[in-house]
């Protein structure tokens, strides 16, 4: 009489593994990582000034490596970030557009590292001492990139409120719907003062680390 075997168990191959757990603490480590990175550049380049010039002509001079380095980790973090958060969402409000709107907040940062911002306000060291009022191609599309991303990350914000909402969790949907207002408000008074557009831009990305720290702490990503 036959026997069907089975096959070892240490062949068998699980359906199912936990999603990486790399993905959220790269979309949490994002915005910390990006901020402790121009802070310790402006602090120790010569003629960096917080209150004239903006993080993104970090990318200039002789040490703009590092700073493109940045700018590209950081695309990669918050892509991964954006990617963790679909998984933990799915199925959820605000599962089909937040991932959406925070990968193009990441590819805006990729974008911002391949195309580097135009010298002015005396730095890099021989740049002209006003401030740029005329854009190069590079500069234009590093603005671009900017100004979309940024826009993308405060949508993103709009439709984690409306998740929270949803959930009852009145505090963090206020404090989503804040966030942006905050960004809006920085980068509005930026005329005035370039620190303005740091602070605002700060904002937004210290923002995301805490939403995203929430969104993975509440509602753990799903296996696949």
């Amino acid at each position: 009489m036959s026997q069907t075997l089975n096959p070892p168990a240490a062949l068998d191959v699980p359906r199912t593994r936990p999603a990486p757990r790399l993905l959220p603490a790269a979309g949490i480590a994002a915005g910390p990582f990006f901020l402790a990175a121009g802070l310790a550049q402006g602090l120790t380049r010569d003629g960096f000034d917080f209150t004239r010039n903006a993080l993104s002509q970090l990318s200039l001079g002789d040490l703009g490596w590092i700073q493109v380095t940045a700018f590209l980790l950081t695309g990669l973090l918050v892509i991964g970030g954006a990617i963790a958060t679909r998984r933990a969402l799915r199925g959820a409000p605000g599962g089909t557009w937040a991932p959406r709107l925070l990968g193009a907040f990441g590819a805006s940062f990729l974008v911002a590292g391949v195309f580097p911002a135009d010298p002015g306000a005396g730095f890099p060291a021989g740049a002209p001492e006003d401030r740029v009022t005329s854009l190069s191609a590079h500069g234009t599309v590093h603005l671009l990139a900017g100004t979309v991303g940024y826009l993308a990350l405060c949508a993103a914000f709009l439709v984690l409120a409306r998740h929270f909402a949803a959930r009852r969790q009145r505090g963090w949907a206020l404090a989503a719907r804040l966030v942006p207002v905050g960004v809006l408000a920085g980068f509005a008074a930026s005329a005035a003062t370039v620190a303005a557009f740091t602070i605002g831009a700060g904002l937004g990305l210290l923002g995301l680390s805490v939403v995203t720290t929430r969104l993975m702490v509440a509602t753990p990503p799903v296996r696949r």
